[in-house]
């Protein structure tokens, strides 16, 4: 059968774009289906613009925080909207890139609602396209805390907290995941009453026990009211807003605020995705695939958000690759996804790869931690960027780094050295012996290895 594309890609996001040049790139004729902007929800409305918005926060602080250690002695004045129009005119560059590396690469592209209504065919509209591969790449959205729906204007989820045209005087957040503290350390640091409510006994449950205490530690002490074990029982919606009231340890508990931003998870872009006919399985809102992405239905593809967590732009980026790469009869390389690193872009920054000290001990290793506070380091001392530390966690027997654990201001850059080292199975002489530069941030990974081993000069 003569199919119009060899691939059709379903979404434009991390994987979806990625997945679409790649194809074209090993001769093949692709079309990327976007329902919205080149980008998706990563580079529109998530990991792009609010980063933007996290660089205006941490600019915030250090000049009202630290600027007096450098010097500088004047008053500051903050425009809010232009923040955000900031934010929104990094999305937009970086969206018209997409656009110049589809014409560069030939990948075609049309934008709408699609629907594979058979195996082969999908339709856009009134149109309908055939391929001889399908890959699904829509993504997830946020996940609506039950008896409080999103509203866009009292209620509202991280798309909405990135465009608001005015600043409000209070929010309360609900989850203590990357994202709600990633929004709650920026609305703080621009002046915003924030109080972050966490089911869980900690925020940042997924990370190292020490840098879960520590980023509580330091965001509450800039002005964040964090409370963990807790829920909400009851939300209304006011004249002025929203009030909440709380179940947390301490009791019950009323919070009122102008909005509240609610983040405890997402749910995968699946509805009215396939016609009935089209039998692929779907469990919790998410695509099932096997470790080749493959769904139940022969053909048909799923990477990135939409097949569940971990829900990363890198980890999307990388499935989607790999699956190109098989159906195009490429290579048959895999993610690894023991070594995922994670971040979050709070200032001080959390990263971290591998296993936390728990999960180490839990599986049977006997562990020796490294440990080194940037506060001794030279860079950070002369950036005055001193809070944090490297923690790194080593099998005691054989010296193999199995995670490591980060909070600093540059945190979420030094990572990257340790997922390096992690896929290279580095050990503790590996990292002491790899001469470091100095004076930088990334010398605190050598002294933490070090220091583990008994051998650092700094501490």
């Amino acid at each position: 059968m003569a199919y119009d594309y060899d691939i059709v890609v379903i979404g434009g996001g991390p994987a979806g774009y990625a997945g679409a040049i790649r194809a074209a790139q090993l001769g093949k004729r692709v079309l990327c289906i976007e329902r919205d902007k080149l980008g998706g929800i990563c580079l529109n409305w998530g990991c792009i613009p609010t980063k933007a918005l996290l660089t205006n926060a941490h600019l915030v602080e250090m000049i009202n925080n630290h600027g007096k250690a450098f010097g500088w002695s004047g008053t500051s004045k903050w425009d809010f909207s232009q923040m955000i129009n900031r934010s929104r005119t990094v999305a937009g560059n970086l969206n018209k890139g997409i656009e110049g590396l589809f014409k560069k690469y030939k990948v075609a592209s049309k934008f709408g609602v699609a629907k594979v209504v058979a195996p082969n065919t999908v339709q856009i509209g009134d149109e309908k396209v055939t391929a001889e591969n399908i890959v699904i790449a829509t993504g997830v959205r946020a996940r609506a805390l039950p008896g409080a729906e999103f509203d866009g204007k009292t209620i509202i989820t991280y798309k909405e907290a990135m465009s608001l045209t005015t600043q409000p005087k209070s929010m309360l957040i609900i989850g203590g995941g990357p994202i709600g503290l990633e929004f709650g350390y920026f609305y703080n640091a621009i002046g915003t009453k924030v109080t972050v409510i966490e089911l869980l006994d900690r925020i940042l449950p997924g990370e190292d026990e020490d840098i879960s205490a520590a980023l509580k530690n330091s965001l509450t002490k800039r002005g964040l009211e964090i409370l963990t074990g807790s829920k909400t029982s009851k939300v209304e919606k006011t004249s002025n807003g929203i009030k909440a009231t709380l179940d947390t340890p301490a009791g019950p508990k009323v919070v009122e605020a102008d909005m509240m931003l609610v983040s405890i998870g997402v749910v995968g872009n699946v509805e009215n995705l396939f016609a009935d006919s089209v039998k692929v399985t779907i469990e919790k809102n998410h695509i099932k695939v096997n470790d080749k992405y493959e769904t139940s239905v022969k053909g048909i593809y799923a990477v990135g958000d939409v097949n569940g967590p971990p829900w990363l732009a890198h980890v999307a980026h990388h499935e989607a690759l790999c699956c190109i790469e098989r159906i195009c009869g490429h290579s048959d390389r895999k993610v690894d996804y023991s070594i995922i690193p994670g971040c979050t872009y709070t200032d001080p920054g959390v990263a971290s790869v591998g296993l936390t000290e728990k999960q180490a001990k839990e599986k049977g290793h006997t562990v020796r931690i490294g440990k080194f506070p940037f506060v001794a380091s030279g860079r950070a001392q002369a950036a005055d960027e001193t809070e944090g530390f490297v923690k790194l966690v080593f099998d005691a027997q054989y010296g193999e780094l199995l995670g490591a654990h980060l909070i600093g201001s540059q945190a979420t850059e030094l990572i990257a050295e340790l997922v390096m080292a992690k896929r290279l199975e580095a050990t503790e002489e590996d990292i002491i012996h790899a001469m470091h530069p100095h004076p930088t941030f990334s010398e605190a990974v050598m002294e933490a290895a070090a220091q583990g081993m008994g051998e650092s000069v700094h501490i």
